[in-house]
C-alpha cells in the first residue's frame, strides 16, 4: 500500500493529483474503504479550493497543517469555523472530538495510518451505554414529573368538590423531625411548588427540620447523626469493581498465554514420552511455570491499578464546600452535607445535593448534566428547587438542602454508573497495536514455518545429524511420526514465543501506575490519562497569577481616600465618620464573604476569596460590625463581579427608603467611572483633573509595588427609579456612571516560595512561562520580575508585556505574530486568554493552561492540557481540566512535565528487561 503511493507522490505536485491517482489505484484495486476516504478527500480539497478563489483576500494565508496531536504536536492555523471539519472523517483535535467521527475511523475496514483509528482512546461502547443510563434516568425523571402534574390537574378540576385538597398529609412526626424524608424527596423532584406554599414555604421547611435559614443547623454530632438517621447521608452506594479473580480470568484468555499453555503441554507431553517422567518434564514445566508467573503478576498488577483509579476518583468526588452551621460558615466535604444544612452557592460552585433557594442574586444554575438542556435556568422564588449535580452558572445565593445521597436524582445516577471508563493512553494504545501487529506476523511466519516443515518432514525430505531420512512413508511407525510433527510444533510456538513481546503492554501498565502514583504525590490528580503523555511534550504554559505564582494570602497594606494616602491603612482618625459608614455599608453588602464572631470571644473567623477576606479584615479594622451593618440594609439587586467588566455592584435600601448602589472592583476600571469624590471635609467634591491624575498615580504606585489595587465608589438612586416588579428587577443594570469614589485600597500577595526556582528548571527546559492575569499591568509586570518570567526591566516593554485589549484588538494575522513573544498580559479577560491558546496552537505550540474560575473553562478545554487548581478552582474549571493541582502551586505544575520523562525511562528499562 505504502509503495505505490510513494511512487505517486514523487510523480504528483499537488494534493489534488495525488489524491485522484491514489483514488484510481484504490478503486482498480478494490479497496472500497480507502477509495471513499480518498474520495471525500478531492471532494474537501476541490471545495476549499474554490471557497478560497470565492473568497480571495478574505481567507487566512496560513495553510490547514494537521499533526498527530497525540504525539505532542497540535494543528495549526485552522479557521474556526473548520474546527469540527466538513467530512465524516475529520478529526481536527483529539480533545473532544465527535464521536460519530471516532466510530468511523473505528469501523474503517483499511486505514492507512493505523494510529489514527485510535485518535481518541475512550471506549466507546462503555461511553455510549453510560449516555444510555443517563437517559433513562433523565427520562425516568420526567415521567415521575409528568404523572405528579397531571395529578395535580385533576385536582385543580375537582376545587370545587374538595375545596382546600391537602397535597400530602403532614401530621406525623418522624425521627423528631415535623416533616417526612418522603415528603421531602417527592416534593423536590417533582418540583412541587403547591405542596411548598401549604407548608409555609421556605422558612416553614426550614421549621419543620428545626434549621435557621440564617444560622443553619447546630451541627454538633448529636444532631448530624439525628438528621442521617431520619433522612440519610449524601453518599450513594458505590458499584462494586471487579473482584481479583475477574482480572486472573481475563489474564487468562490473552491469546499469547493459550498459544504458550498448549505449548507447554504439548512440550510435557513429548518430554515425558521421550525422555521419562523424571527428566522429560523441564522444558514443558518451566513454560507453565513461566505462563502461570505472567498471569498472577498482570492479574496482580490490573488489580491494583484498578483500586488505585478508585481512590483517585474517590478524591475527584470528595468536593469541599462551605456551610453555615451554628451561624459561622466551616469547610467540609460533600459527602458531610445533611439535611437542613444552609450551603452559600457562587458562581463556579456545584449544587451539593437537592434544595430550595432561600434567597437568590442573579442566580442561574446550568442543569444541562441532569436535565440534558443546555439551556440555563434562572432560580428565584418562582422556581426555587435546584438539583444536585448542577453548577451555577452565573450569580450567587444560599440554598437549603432537602434531599441527599441516594434520595437525589444525581446519587441515583453516580450510583448507577461505574467509574471505571476503560481509558487507555495513546502510547498503551499505540504499544497494543505494536504487539498485535507483532503477533500477527510471527504467527503467520510460524504457520509458513510449520507448513514447510511438516511437508519436507511428511515427503522424506527432513534428515537426522547421521544422514538418515526421518520420515519413510509405511516404515516409520505412528508414535516416531507423532514425535516428529510434536517436535516441529514445538518450533513454530518458540517462533511465535519469541516473536512476540508479551511483557510490552504488561510494562506500560506498571510504568503508568508507577507515574500516576508519583503525580499525585506530587499533588496532581490526573483526570483524563493521556494528559499524562501531553504534559511530557508542552513547550509553553500560560499561568494564571493570584494563587499559583502568589501565595493567595492577602492583606491591605496601602489605602488611599478623601484624596489624601491613609498611613496606616485603618487608622480611622483620618477618614470622616460619614466616609467610614459609607465603606462599612459597601464592604459588608457588596461582598460573598462574612464574619463570624464566636461567642466565647475568641478571634473573629474571616470567610470568602482571598480578595474579599483582605477587604472583610480592613472593614473590621476600621469599626465594622458584620452583622449589624447586613442588618441596617437589605439588598434588592446585585451584579455578581464579572471578569469582563472586573468589577461587582450591589443595589441596598436603607432603612429610610433610600438606595445606594455601591461598586466594588479593578482601580482603574472603576475609577474612570467616578465623577466625584468624598474630601476630608466630608463634602462630596468634583473630581477634577488634578485629582483624577493624582489617584492614577497612587494606583501606579501601589502598582508597581506588586500590589493588587481594588477601588470602592457608590452612588445615591432615587428609589422611584428602581423597577417595583420582581421581573424588572430580577434584568435591572444597575447604574455604573456618576460615582462617588470612596477609596482605593492596595492589596499584597507575595510570591510562592520556589515559584523563581520553578520557573528557570522550565526555561532552562525550553518551556516557555506566560502570565495571563486579570490584574494590573504593571503589578504583572513587578510579580513577573520577581517570579523571573521577565528577565530585567528592558525585557517588561510591548510586546513582551501586554494589556489585553491591545490584544484583542490586532488582527488575526498579527496576533499570530505576537503571540509567540508574549510573557506577561495584564487586565486580561477571559476571551483574551482564549484568544492567546487557540494563537499558540495554531503556531504549533502543545500549550498548558492553569486556571480556577468558571469563566477559565473555555481556555482550559481549547489548551492541549488545562491544569484547574483545587483549592481555589470552581466546579466548572476541574471538570473543564485534564490535570487538577491540589496545592495550586505553580511549583508543582512544572513537576507534571518531567514525570512522563521517568515514565519513559522505566517503560525502556523494563522493555530491555521483558526478554
Amino acid at each position: 500500500m505504502y509503495f505505490p503511493l510513494f511512487l505517486v507522490q514523487r510523480r504528483c505536485n499537488s494534493y489534488w493529483e495525488i489524491s485522484l491517482k491514489f483514488l484510481h489505484f484504490s478503486l482498480q484495486w478494490k479497496l472500497y474503504s480507502s477509495a471513499y476516504i480518498c474520495a471525500l478527500n478531492v471532494v474537501k480539497i476541490h471545495s476549499r479550493k474554490s471557497r478560497m478563489r470565492n473568497q480571495e483576500g478574505n481567507t487566512s494565508p496560513y495553510g490547514r497543517h494537521r499533526n498527530d496531536l497525540e504525539m505532542g504536536t497540535s494543528s495549526t492555523d485552522f479557521h474556526d469555523d473548520d474546527e469540527v471539519g466538513s467530512g465524516p472523517f475529520d478529526i481536527v483535535r483529539t480533545k473532544s472530538a465527535p464521536v460519530d467521527r471516532l466510530r468511523r475511523w473505528r469501523q474503517a475496514a483499511l486505514v492507512l495510518n493505523a494510529s489514527r483509528r485510535f485518535r481518541y482512546t475512550l471506549d466507546l461502547k462503555k461511553e455510549e451505554e453510560k449516555k444510555e443510563l443517563i437517559a433513562k434516568i433523565r427520562a425516568h425523571a420526567q415521567v415521575v414529573r409528568a404523572a405528579f402534574r397531571f395529578q395535580i390537574s385533576r385536582q385543580d378540576a375537582n376545587v370545587l368538590e374538595t375545596p382546600e385538597p391537602l397535597p400530602r398529609s403532614t401530621t406525623t412526626q418522624v425521627n423528631n423531625f415535623d416533616i417526612s424524608m418522603e415528603e421531602l424527596v417527592s416534593m423536590t423532584r417533582e418540583n412541587d411548588l403547591t405542596f411548598l406554599k401549604h407548608i409555609g414555604g421556605v422558612k416553614g421547611v426550614a421549621n419543620k427540620l428545626k434549621s435557621n435559614l440564617e444560622k443553619g443547623i447546630l451541627g454538633d454530632e448529636t444532631d448530624l447523626i439525628d438528621r442521617n438517621n431520619a433522612f440519610g447521608s449524601n453518599t450513594y452506594p458505590r458499584k462494586k469493581g471487579r473482584s481479583f479473580w475477574n482480572f486472573l480470568w481475563e489474564a487468562c484468555k490473552d491469546t499469547t498465554l493459550i498459544i504458550l499453555i498448549v505449548t507447554a503441554a504439548a512440550s510435557l507431553a513429548l518430554g515425558i514420552k521421550t525422555e521419562g517422567i523424571k527428566e522429560g518434564w523441564y522444558d514443558g514445566g518451566s513454560i507453565a511455570m513461566a505462563v502461570l508467573i505472567v498471569i498472577l503478576f498482570t492479574a496482580v498488577s490490573d488489580y491494583r491499578q484498578s483500586l488505585q483509579f478508585q481512590n483517585l476518583n474517590e478524591e475527584k468526588q470528595n468536593i469541599h464546600m462551605e456551610v453555615i452551621r451554628g451561624g459561622r460558615r466551616v469547610n467540609i466535604s460533600i459527602f458531610d452535607i445533611a439535611i437542613g444544612d444552609v450551603v452559600p452557592l457562587k458562581i463556579g460552585d456545584q449544587v451539593p445535593a437537592d434544595g430550595i433557594v432561600v434567597s437568590s442574586h442573579s442566580l442561574s444554575i446550568d442543569e444541562s448534566s441532569m436535565t440534558g438542556e443546555s439551556k440555563i435556568v434562572h432560580k428565584d422564588s418562582k422556581a426555587p428547587f435546584l438539583m444536585s449535580g448542577c453548577k451555577v452558572a452565573d450569580g450567587y445565593g444560599t440554598m437549603l438542602v432537602t434531599g441527599v445521597g441516594i434520595n437525589t436524582e444525581w446519587g441515583l445516577l453516580m450510583s448507577s454508573i461505574s467509574e471505571d471508563n476503560g481509558e487507555e493512553t495513546p502510547l498503551q494504545v499505540r504499544l497494543n497495536g505494536v504487539t498485535n501487529l507483532i503477533g500477527i506476523v510471527g504467527l503467520a511466519v510460524a504457520i509458513a514455518v510449520l507448513i514447510v516443515l511438516v511437508a519436507r518432514f511428511f515427503t522424506g525430505h527432513t534428515k537426522n545429524p547421521n544422514g538418515t531420512v526421518q520420515f519413510k512413508a509405511g516404515q516409520t511407525k505412528v508414535g516416531e511420526a507423532i514425535d516428529g510433527f510434536i517436535k516441529i510444533f514445538t518450533i513454530a510456538v518458540t517462533i511465535v514465543v519469541v516473536a512476540v513481546p508479551e511483557g510490552l503492554p504488561l510494562a506500560v501498565t506498571l510504568t503508568l501506575a508507577y507515574s500516576m502514583r508519583k503525580m499525585m504525590a506530587d499533588k496532581a490528580l490526573v483526570r483524563r490519562l493521556s494528559a499524562c503523555e501531553t504534559m511530557g511534550s508542552a513547550t509553553t504554559i500560560c499561568s494564571d497569577k493570584t494563587g499559583t505564582l502568589t501565595m493567595n494570602q492577602m492583606t491591605v497594606v496601602k489605602a488611599y481616600s478623601c484624596g489624601n494616602k491613609i498611613d496606616p491603612p485603618d487608622n480611622k482618625s483620618l477618614l470622616p465618620p460619614n466616609i467610614i459608614s459609607l465603606l462599612i455599608e459597601s464592604i459588608a453588602q457588596n461582598t460573598t464573604g462574612s464574619v463570624f464572631v464566636p461567642k466565647s470571644g475568641g478571634a473573629l473567623e474571616v470567610s470568602g476569596s482571598p480578595t474579599e477576606k483582605a477587604i472583610l479584615q480592613w472593614g473590621v479594622n476600621l469599626g465594622m460590625d458584620f452583622n449589624a451593618a447586613k442588618s441596617k440594609s437589605m439588598i434588592i439587586h446585585a451584579f455578581p463581579f464579572n471578569s469582563e467588566k472586573k468589577r461587582g455592584g450591589v443595589a441596598v435600601k436603607l432603612s429610610d427608603s433610600e438606595v445606594n448602589v455601591h461598586w466594588k472592583g479593578a482601580a482603574e476600571i472603576v475609577l474612570a467611572s467616578c465623577t466625584s469624590y468624598i474630601d476630608a471635609n466630608d463634602h462630596v467634591a468634583p473630581m477634577d483633573e488634578d485629582k483624577l491624575l493624582a489617584f492614577k498615580k497612587a494606583i501606579e504606585d501601589m502598582a508597581a509595588s506588586s500590589l493588587r489595587c481594588i477601588a470602592i465608589a457608590y452612588r445615591p438612586y432615587e428609589m422611584e427609579k428602581v423597577p417595583s416588579g420582581e421581573e424588572e428587577l430580577s434584568s435591572w443594570q444597575l447604574p455604573e456612571g456618576d460615582l462617588i469614589l470612596l477609596a482605593i485600597v492596595g492589596i499584597k500577595d507575595p510570591c510562592r516560595p520556589g515559584v523563581r526556582d520553578a520557573v528557570q528548571f522550565c526555561i532552562n527546559a525550553g518551556v516557555k512561562v506566560r502570565m495571563v492575569t486579570g490584574d494590573n499591568l504593571q503589578t504583572a509586570r513587578a510579580i513577573a520580575l520577581e517570579c523571573g518570567i521577565l528577565g530585567s526591566n528592558t525585557d517588561a516593554t510591548e510586546p513582551n508585556l501586554i494589556d489585553g485589549k491591545t490584544f484583542r484588538d490586532l488582527s488575526d494575522t498579527r496576533r499570530l505574530e505576537v503571540a509567540d513573544k508574549i510573557s506577561v498580559m495584564g487586565r486580561s479577560s477571559p476571551n483574551d486568554k482564549l484568544l492567546l491558546v487557540q494563537a499558540l496552537r495554531k503556531k504549533g505550540h502543545v500549550v498548558a493552561v492553569t486556571g480556577d474560575g468558571t469563566n477559565d473553562a473555555p481556555a482550559l478545554h481549547e489548551a492541549d492540557i488545562g491544569l484547574a487548581m483545587g483549592i481555589q478552582g470552581t466546579e466548572v474549571a476541574k471538570e473543564s481540566s485534564d490535570i487538577i493541582i491540589l496545592d495550586d502551586n505553580f511549583a508543582s505544575v512544572v513537576k507534571v512535565s518531567p514525570r512522563f520523562t521517568v515514565f519513559l525511562s522505566k517503560l525502556v528499562h523494563i522493555c530491555f528487561q521483558a526478554k
